[in-house]
């Protein structure tokens, strides 16, 4: 995740580390931090791997004092940003981080990309909330047959179950209202193009 959020910042603009690190801890916090042991081997290990590199002018440093080295994307790099955008098969257990990442990013790519990026998060909140909703179900279903302390427990867990699936909706809801906007953006600039195209 920190690589995709790296590299999508360097695909806006060239950045020293320390905003860097910046924006990467305003999106983890506030008790996960990036620390520069563990950012400045990272970018080390992509400028080795041709993902970035040095910028040509230093950028200054946000408080005065000396200009600071910056890193750009290189035209691998983009490659890269673009194979993880448009990844949903890896980490699928931590996809919900990835995806609220990938959301930030979405103007990058292009009309269609961005649709199944989506669409394939709404399928993943679906398939969440019909997981956790059949679970409750079984519970409910089958635990007087599991003994007394599975009886004692069922509502507690039946509980936790509702409760994930209210927060897999709030995610489906979401990821909803994102593809009504962008599919709204897409009707509008073919609207555009054709009334250009007319005039």
């Amino acid at each position: 995740m920190y690589e995709l959020i790296i590299l999508a910042r360097l695909m806006q603009r060239p950045a020293h580390g320390y905003l860097i690190a910046k924006i990467i801890n305003h999106i983890i916090g506030p008790y996960t931090k990036m620390s520069n042991g563990r950012l400045y081997p990272l970018l080390a290990r992509l400028e080795k791997d041709g993902l970035i590199t040095i910028a040509r002018e230093p950028t200054l440093c946000p408080h005065g004092g000396r200009p600071m080295r910056a890193y750009e994307i290189t035209e691998t790099g983009q490659k890269r940003f673009y194979t993880l955008m448009l990844d949903t098969t890896a980490n699928p257990g931590e996809y919900q981080k990835i995806f609220a990442q990938k959301a930030c990013y979405l103007h990058l790519l292009e009309p269609i990309e961005r649709l199944h990026i989506i669409d394939h998060y709404i399928t993943y909140c679906q398939t969440h909330i019909h997981h956790k909703t059949n679970e409750a179900e079984d519970i409910r279903l089958k635990a007087p047959g599991w003994g007394d302390e599975w009886e004692f427990m069922q509502d507690r867990v039946i509980n936790m179950l509702h409760h994930s699936t209210n927060q897999w909706q709030l995610e489906l809801a979401w990821a909803t209202q994102l593809r009504d906007q962008e599919v709204a953006t897409i009707f509008s600039e073919q609207t555009e193009n054709t009334s250009t195209s007319i005039n």
